[in-house]
């Protein structure tokens, strides 16, 4: 018994595990556990940290507004217009415009010192421009088109001047008369209105382009009719 006794002793403890090895398995399981939750927790906070940015750098100022930033000029307004040119042969050019063929209340309604023999012969070589200007200070801040008084220039030549007139009752009569015309040239006869000795008068009606550059400039622009494209006239109304 002795001997048996001797040999549990020395056996025992090579065939058993210590205990000191639970407890060391237990630890390393621990260790690894925490490890590896440790590696899953660092790249959610590494992929976080991007999104971050990109949302502060999507919704800076700078990077929103800076491409929406369109800077355009000004640009002319434009409209149609019906533009009537007349005069007594022996008389001098007045110049007409209207919104309407029907209206017989003008927009702009200009008496020009021009003869209308001198018009007709500078309209032969197809190239009439006509520039009206005012250059009073105490008139700047009249609306444009109702400026009374401008000094014209026909051509690049001095050619007296212009008032701004309201339409009479003979020129509401030659408007009438008109009416049913927008584009065409021909002469009333004699004795026209109410006025037995009244001329002949000459007249070109046709559409005029209106521009407006601004308060202190205004233009027209006759656009011709496509069987006869040669005649070119404007009439700029400018204040300086």
């Amino acid at each position: 018994m002795t001997k048996i006794d001797a040999l549990r002793r020395f056996l025992l403890p090579c065939i058993s595990p210590p205990t000191t090895t639970t407890t060391t398995t237990t630890t390393t399981k621990k260790r690894l556990s925490t490890s590896l939750r440790y590696d899953l927790d660092d790249p959610i906070t590494i992929n976080q940290e991007p999104q971050i940015q990109e949302d502060q750098e999507s919704s800076s100022p700078l990077s929103i507004l800076n491409p929406r930033i369109t800077v355009t000029p000004p640009r002319p307004s434009k409209t149609m217009v019906i533009g009537t040119i007349f005069g007594n042969r022996r008389g001098h050019v007045w110049f007409c415009i209207q919104h309407d063929r029907l209206s017989t209340t003008p927009l702009l309604l200009l008496e020009l010192s021009i003869p209308t023999h001198q018009l007709v012969k500078e309209m032969q070589c197809g190239l009439v421009r006509l520039a009206l200007e005012c250059n009073r200070s105490e008139l700047n801040s009249v609306p444009l088109r109702a400026v009374p008084v401008w000094t014209v220039n026909c051509n690049g030549k001095k050619a007296g001047f212009a008032l701004r007139r309201k339409a009479s009752e003979q020129i509401r009569l030659m408007l009438t008369t008109v009416q049913s015309m927008t584009v065409g040239a021909g002469v009333l006869p004699s004795r026209f209105g109410s006025s037995s000795d009244s001329e002949e008068i000459m007249y070109m009606r046709a559409n005029y382009e209106h521009m407006v550059g601004g308060a202190d400039s205004e233009s027209f622009h006759l656009i011709n009719p496509d069987e006869c494209p040669g005649q070119e006239l404007s009439v700029f109304l400018m204040r300086t």
